[in-house]
């Protein structure tokens, strides 16, 4: 296959906001098929609306696309190429095809039936537009989305527009322009919306925020990347776990959904801490560490060794990052309060058997999780207590939570001298209660 035969793709965002989810995916299946077909794939920024576009959002999008694992060949921007625009509006002018009036220019629209096979829909007939002419051509000079769209796909030689179903709609305007000014026609693929799970549009409630958002609550790039992947698309074999590099491998655009796809919290939760629980120890540490210096959060002379032995701690039980930084507070700070979920447990006094339990642990000389565990289990049983009785109220001394990481564990990260502390200040609590009533 010659160089020039290579198949063609882009992504065109417009730098008026970050980049979301729905953008996104676009992006992504773009790029799958650029690197499965051993293509182009072409970033286009379509920065027209002079007054709208920030390199905020420019860069944000850039970056987010890096992130999340992608590249691009080319780069072009359209704010750099108004004069082609002219020259091209002047030639449908000059055919006859558009006229100038007010400073605008308009396209004449000479409407048939348009039909298209797309890629995912399958044929596509248009029998009728909603308006016989159009501005492609502003007061200002800046050309509209669907011209500027046409000129550059054709200069750039695309074979395949990929977009999202929401731009059907300007299909049949630009096929038009294209032929009027004689120029070759892309095939199309206009992949499905991304809705709730109840089947309305996305909020911010259901998972409409920016890439940005995301990576700022500690979600994985890969996980993003692999979550997008299932919206309207699947790899086979019920699989769900896949990274970019495998699924450029197996993608093709015509096994796209054509029905719309439902964006589950939960369902990428569980799928990025199924990405935190296989990092090594090391990466997982490292992610730990950069998030939470990223978020100011650690106190001032927090060692290494405990940051990692307070990191392993939680590492089965994280949905993303910043779920670290509410669960295992009580490792770092002592200013904590009793979650209101425990009010039932704070209410049997279990001072004396807690008192016991302080005297048995100040005694060992090695305080591991080995030897609390048995201590505990061996002062449980002398009170005659299931080990439940006491674990409870001790998880609540010692994190002000019902629930957490295993108690043992927790201890031995602790440290003697600190759960000790804890668990005499939840004696002073119940006994300052007791002496209220």
């Amino acid at each position: 296959m010659k160089s020039s035969d290579k198949p063609i793709v882009r992504f065109a965002p417009s730098p008026t906001g970050y980049l979301h989810i729905g953008g996104a995916r676009t992006c992504l299946f773009n790029w799958l098929y650029a690197r499965h077909t051993q293509g182009k794939f072409i970033l286009r920024i379509e920065d027209t609306d002079l007054a709208r576009s920030k390199q905020e959002y420019l860069d944000e999008i850039i970056e987010s696309i890096k992130w999340l694992g992608m590249d691009f060949d080319e780069i072009y921007y359209q704010s750099k190429r108004f004069d082609l625009y002219h020259d091209y509006a002047q030639k449908l002018i000059d055919s006859g095809k558009a006229y100038k009036k007010d400073d605008a220019i308009f396209f004449k629209y000479d409407f048939a039936n348009v039909e298209i096979d797309d890629l995912i829909r399958g044929k596509i007939v248009f029998n009728e537009l909603p308006k016989d002419e159009e501005v492609i051509i502003k007061k200002d000079g800046t050309p509209t989305y669907n011209f500027s769209c046409v000129i550059d796909d054709a200069l750039m030689k695309m074979s395949l527009v990929i977009r999202g179903e929401d731009h059907i709609s300007n299909t049949p305007k630009q096929i038009l322009m294209y032929k009027a000014l004689g120029l070759n026609v892309p095939q199309y693929a206009h992949v499905p919306l991304i809705m709730s799970e109840e089947g309305g549009r996305m909020s911010k409630r259901y998972g409409a925020t920016s890439i940005r958002e995301y990576k700022q609550e500690g979600y994985l790039a890969q996980a993003i990347a692999n979550y997008l992947l299932l919206l309207s698309w699947s790899p086979g074999g019920n699989r769900e776990i896949i990274t970019l590099s495998e699924a450029k491998d197996i993608f093709e655009i015509k096994k796209v959904n054509k029905t719309a796809a439902a964006f589950s919290m939960d369902k990428l939760n569980w799928m990025n801490g199924e990405y935190i629980k296989k990092t090594g120890a090391q990466e997982y540490v490292a992610l730990i560490e950069d998030y939470l210096k990223g978020k100011n959060f650690l106190p001032e002379n927090t060692g290494a060794e405990y940051l990692k032995k307070v990191a392993l701690l939680f590492k089965e039980r994280l949905s993303k990052l910043s779920d670290f930084i509410i669960r295992a507070r009580f490792c770092f700070y002592d200013d904590y309060t009793y979650d209101d979920d425990t009010k039932e447990i704070l209410e049997r006094n279990m001072s004396k058997e807690v008192n016991i339990l302080m005297d048995k642990f100040s005694k060992l000389a090695n305080f591991n999780k080995e030897e609390t565990e048995k201590e505990f289990r061996q002062v449980a049983a002398d009170l005659g207590l299931k080990a439940r009785d006491l674990v409870h109220p001790v998880r609540v001394a010692l994190s002000g939570k019902k629930v957490g990481p295993g108690l043992f564990e927790a201890m031995e990260v602790l440290g003697k001298d600190k759960v000790i502390a804890r668990l005499k200040r939840l004696v002073d609590y119940w006994n300052a209660n007791t002496s209220k009533q």
